[in-house]
């Protein structure tokens, strides 16, 4: 843990008060009117020294502290990606500062591409692994042999229990598969589509990886969840864009909030408590 985050997590302490996080979110494109339903502080990210511009549209670059259905969370509006600054390392700071201020768990959403004719646009996937298609990582630089971090089961299995469970009450139909990250922030090819179908993809974007690497190194249990945005390059006649991205993901948005609210309340009244702890 950085002196930085340690620092920071006082800073928001003293503004949010010190009741500790027990779960931290980081929304995806058009996702950020989840932070607007937490009943609590919402501190811009540029008060924050060090945590990244998230400079892309859609997001909402502020920390927001508080509570969610009864759980006392940390929701990051928006998140920074690789193809802004050239950093794959570039949530480390915001995760360290999640971690200081009492978290264990890390849930990651994203906008995303689908692969699959049963997973059109709108619907919603929960993450079961991950093919890091570019060869990208967060920990390059790392100095210590805290760097070797194991990435089975990255996307923890009782959280993923609890989120189909949670899916599973609120009717929603959530997808399970396999998501691949590609730098952006340019789409993929048709090629590149049918390559990593080729390997097992399920879904296609450019974020969450890192997110989950640097989870894992700093002892956060992860999960995710994609929108549905788009079918991939290729897969239909779509014009692929972000402002179609924009548009398109309030709709597999919807779900997940009900998931995510589900989740949490499943959290408060312990029905699921013993997954996650």
């Amino acid at each position: 843990m950085s002196k930085n985050a340690s620092a920071l997590a006082a800073q928001i302490k003293a503004i949010a008060g010190d009741a500790p996080v027990r779960i931290g979110m980081i929304l995806g494109s058009g996702l950020g009117h989840i932070a607007d339903a937490v009943d609590g502080v919402a501190i811009p990210y540029a008060d924050l020294p060090g945590f990244p511009h998230a400079g892309v549209s859609g997001h909402n670059p502020n920390l927001v502290i508080g509570d969610l259905e009864g759980v006392r969370v940390a929701v990051f509006g928006g998140r920074a990606h690789y193809y802004e600054n050239g950093r794959a390392d570039a949530m480390r700071l915001p995760l360290e500062v999640l971690r200081a201020l009492g978290a264990d768990t890390m849930i990651a959403t994203n906008a995303a591409g689908s692969m699959r004719a049963d997973m059109p646009t709108g619907s919603i996937m929960c993450l079961s692994d991950h093919i890091n298609f570019s060869g990208l990582n967060p920990l390059i630089g790392e100095p210590t042999d805290a760097r070797f971090v194991p990435m089975k089961d990255a996307y923890d299995p009782d959280l993923r229990r609890a989120l189909r469970a949670a899916a599973d009450e609120t009717a929603v139909v959530m997808a399970d598969g396999i998501y691949a990250w590609y730098s952006g922030p340019s789409f993929e090819t048709p090629a590149e589509i049918r390559a990593i179908a080729m390997l097992g993809a399920d879904a296609v974007g450019m974020s969450t990886v890192p997110e989950v690497i640097l989870a894992r190194f700093l002892g956060l249990k992860a999960a995710a969840i994609s929108t549905i945005t788009n079918m991939a390059a290729g897969l239909s006649d779509e014009a692929i864009s972000h402002e179609h991205t924009k548009a398109t993901a309030p709709i597999g948005a919807a779900k997940l909030e009900k998931v995510l609210r589900q989740f949490l309340g499943g959290l408060r009244s312990r029905k699921v408590i013993n997954m996650v702890h």
